[in-house]
């Protein structure tokens, strides 16, 4: 559509008043009022003339009603865009709602995930230190034949408390 501007109503009201200077059928009054319609069947419904007004005055004003409801047109076309654009909107909002729950559900599974692999490493760390404690006490147990002065070759294990005991 295009826009009118107020340069373009003037041109128009111009127009009319000249076509009808020349066509002769300017008055100064009129015998009846008119009605919009009977003098243009795409005036709006909501105007009409009055009594006593001239034929210029009569094609100014249609003039110039035809051009504001026109634009009023134009505005309801806009408020109708505007409606359709609301709608986009809207929908855009229930994809958004949508894939942020998505994506909580996602960043819900990170964190069971990120739980599972914390407890495996602190399960690998304590298994790592309890192997560390038994190879040190298996190391002090074996170091222990030394201490006793070189007779670790004479050596027998007690049954009572798993220490190594010289044999007689």
């Amino acid at each position: 559509m295009t826009k009118s501007t107020p340069s373009d109503s003037l041109g128009v009201i111009e127009r009319a008043i000249q076509a009808g200077a020349r066509s002769g059928s300017i008055s100064n009054s009129s015998s009846r009022p008119t009605r919009a319609d009977e003098t243009d069947p795409n005036m709006p419904d909501y105007v009409e003339h009055r009594e006593g007004v001239t034929e210029i005055g009569k094609l100014s004003a249609e003039a110039v009603v035809r051009e504001y409801e026109a634009t009023a047109k134009e505005i309801e076309s806009m408020g109708l865009e505007l409606v359709e654009r609301v709608k986009a909107c809207e929908a855009m909002t229930r994809d958004t709602l949508l894939v942020t729950h998505e994506l909580n559900e996602i960043a819900a599974r990170y964190r069971k995930e990120a739980k599972r692999v914390f407890e495996h490493i602190e399960n690998c760390s304590l298994l790592v230190a309890a192997a560390r404690e038994t190879c040190g006490e298996l190391k002090d147990k074996l170091a222990i034949p030394t201490r006793l002065g070189g007779e670790h070759l004479g050596t027998d294990r007690s049954d009572d408390n798993n220490e190594l005991q010289p044999r007689d």
